[in-house]
């Protein structure tokens, strides 16, 4: 590494280029600088120092080199602390945009030393400790805004160990990204098409139908039929019975068909589309531009139908 790339100021912050393997912290990606505690411990050895140049008092001389030598052999144990571990990515799952989205994260100490208080950053924090020969597996999480690829971003590994004098850390970037699906529309709108086998069983997806009563719900029951209300006092899970009700068996779900003013609120309608026929067991056709899917449910059709709406 050339000597202006090492000193670059990113690397201190963000680390150096995102990889997929693991990496194993070493000098070039251990960094140390003294804390808060430690610069006042500096401010005291040279307090002490003052004193015993004033009063000539050699007892106060060997107390601050004394604490000195502490001072510099302590930044040896905290480069200990992180050094000969090894980092590598894990897995992400796929969620809704404004979830938090989970970077798996596992780290190895192939060493006979303990590491002690460590901290892996990202959003969020976890402290932990690792045992000699040992590996610790953790989640990060990160909220996520908008549909598409959402990214890790930079994991801090750090280390106060062992007097909090001093700060180790080491940025990592790897290539771990998660998959963010529209957030689902929060209105709900009837679905937008059903097939003509549907239509001859005589189906009315009309509100206006008159209400008969209810039943215990039963697999492939519409969630929007759900008698909420019940289920919150705890007398179980019905759904609502109308009058010439039938069952669908296949809808059309279009992009060209879901209302919205922009390209995301159709998305978000579309979404909420996907996700109700898949909890209600129906049968759906899914098309985008450029994309059409035949009629099918189940989790395969159904994370085909998200990732297409992700990735539009």
């Amino acid at each position: 590494m050339k000597l202006t790339e090492r000193f670059r100021l990113s690397r201190f912050v963000a680390g150096e280029k995102a990889i997929d393997t693991p990496v194993t912290l070493n000098h070039r990606r251990i960094f140390i600088l003294p804390t808060l505690r430690g610069l006042g411990f500096v401010l005291l050895i040279a307090l002490l120092l003052l004193i015993a140049f004033v009063y000539n008092n050699n007892l106060t001389y060997m107390l601050a080199f004394l604490l000195a030598s502490v001072f510099f052999v302590t930044i040896l144990h905290s480069y200990k602390a992180l050094a000969g571990l090894v980092v590598q990515k894990g897995r992400s799952k796929a969620v809704f945009a404004g979830e938090a989205a989970g970077f798996d994260i596992h780290i190895n100490n192939p060493t006979d030393l303990q590491r002690q208080q460590l901290q892996v950053t990202q959003q969020d924090s976890q402290r932990l400790v690792i045992q000699a020969q040992g590996a610790a597996h953790i989640t990060l999480y990160s909220i996520t805004q908008k549909r598409g690829w959402h990214t890790a971003g930079t994991v801090t590994l750090s280390s106060t160990y062992p007097l909090g004098l001093f700060r180790a850390w080491s940025p990592i970037r790897f290539g771990l990204k998660a998959l963010v699906y529209p957030k689902p529309a929060l209105i709900e709108i009837p679905f937008p098409q059903i097939s003509l086998a549907g239509a001859q069983q005589g189906f009315n997806q009309k509100r206006g139908d008159d209400f008969q009563g209810l039943q215990a719900y039963q697999s492939g029951d519409s969630i929007k039929h759900i008698h909420w209300k019940a289920f919150a006092k705890g007398l179980g899970v019905f759904s609502k019975q109308y009058a010439g009700e039938q069952s669908i068996e296949e809808i059309r779900l279009d992009y060209d068909q879901a209302p919205g003013h922009s390209i995301e609120e159709r998305l978000s309608q579309l979404c909420r589309w996907v996700v109700d026929a898949e909890q209600a067991g129906i049968t759906y056709s899914f098309a985008l531009p450029g994309l059409k899917l035949p009629p099918d449910n189940g989790l395969a059709h159904y994370q085909k139908c998200l990732e297409a709406l992700a990735l539009f």
